[in-house]
């Protein structure tokens, strides 16, 4: 078991790689057979519209399709069931902008657990309600002014709960690892061609992270991109100077999914080694997407879900003709913005 535990003199920021193991294919493997039948295995999607901008064959990963809107939830679920009985009983935390603190509460009711979530009080209020639906406790506070990862601590103090953070935790890296498992075993059944391309939305980098861990093992020559919105580009700037680096106080997105401050510890330690590259897209490409979500595919995807695809329609990747599964990470789209987009 690899979560993070109450201690006064802990601190989530420091040392995160001294305390838990780096996850390897087999984790994710073990993922996938523990959490088969508690998630959905979301279908591959095809557009000729989108393989002719792309100049490329296209197959889409509708996670916006998932149980609670996102992969989040194959992490979450894969993290609760690597708890033992007895640390379940006590709790868990969990920090969220909001599709992360969804899937743990919603795992933790499956589990009869009881879970409390740390949210930023201008979080997605659909986001919010989705979780206070699954029953969690929601802790409010000020990303301007407060720390999510010491209101965390506090919490786990107070409680002798157990955290599982969005990114930094190795079974919720395996858990995410298996949107690409899933994708390649169906990619197989569609074409004797190997994948050229893999296009994931970044955050933390957890997605990119554990599906590194499997197409390093089964597909090797797979180019694997991470994509993020135009002001929270700290994974492409971390790429190209070796270092984690932060975005700056005051950054804004409609990708509300994405905000992270830096590149989550854990999955940066992968992702710096296993990336091909990564590029940012602007809101307005995003906005673009999601409308060509709805028309072409006829599936909603949140701004921070869609920003895969926005990179492919903007022209931001070379995908030179090869095969590619990009993911659809969301569908927790807030309808006031989506009314906005639209009108």
């Amino acid at each position: 078991m690899h979560a993070l535990h109450a201690n006064p003199s802990q601190s989530i920021r420091h040392s995160l790689l001294g305390e838990i193991k780096v996850p390897v294919f087999h984790d994710v493997e073990q993922a996938a057979q523990r959490i088969r039948d508690h998630v959905r295995r979301t279908p591959l999607l095809r557009s000729p519209v989108l393989d002719e901008i792309a100049g490329a064959r296209v197959w889409l990963k509708a996670e916006n399709l998932q149980i609670t809107g996102s992969f989040k939830a194959r992490g979450a679920f894969n993290a609760l069931l690597s708890m033992s009985p007895d640390q379940r009983s006590r709790g868990v935390i969990a920090y969220s902008t909001g599709n992360h603190g969804q899937a743990i509460a919603w795992a933790a009711k499956q589990l009869n657990t009881k879970a409390t979530i740390v949210m930023p009080s201008d979080a997605p209020k659909n986001k919010i309600l989705g979780a206070l639906k699954q029953g969690a406790e929601v802790r409010q506070y000020d990303r301007r002014h407060e720390s999510r990862e010491a209101i965390g601590m506090q919490i786990l103090e107070e409680t002798g709960g157990t955290l599982i953070p969005p990114g930094d935790h190795p079974d919720v890296l395996a858990g995410q690892g298996t949107v690409i498992l899933e994708a390649i075993a169906d990619l197989q059944r569609e074409t004797e061609e190997g994948l050229d391309n893999f296009i994931t939305p970044c955050g933390g980098g957890g997605l990119a992270a554990g599906s590194s861990l499997v197409l390093k093992a089964l597909s090797p020559s797979t180019g694997i991109f991470a994509v993020e919105p135009g002001d929270f580009d700290d994974t492409v700037r971390s790429l190209a100077s070796g270092r984690r680096e932060s975005n700056p106080a005051g950054s804004q997105s409609i990708c509300d999914a994405l905000q992270a401050v830096t590149p989550a510890e854990l999955p940066y330690e992968i992702n710096r080694h296993a990336l091909t590259g990564a590029v940012a897209v602007s809101d307005e490409e995003v906005a673009a997407a999601i409308r060509f979500a709805l028309e072409q595919l006829h599936v909603l995807v949140e701004p921070g879900g869609c920003v895969a695809l926005a990179a492919v329609l903007a022209g931001k990747l070379a995908l030179n003709g090869g095969n590619t599964v990009l993911v659809l990470s969301g569908g927790n789209i807030d309808m006031p913005l989506l009314e906005t987009m639209l009108r």
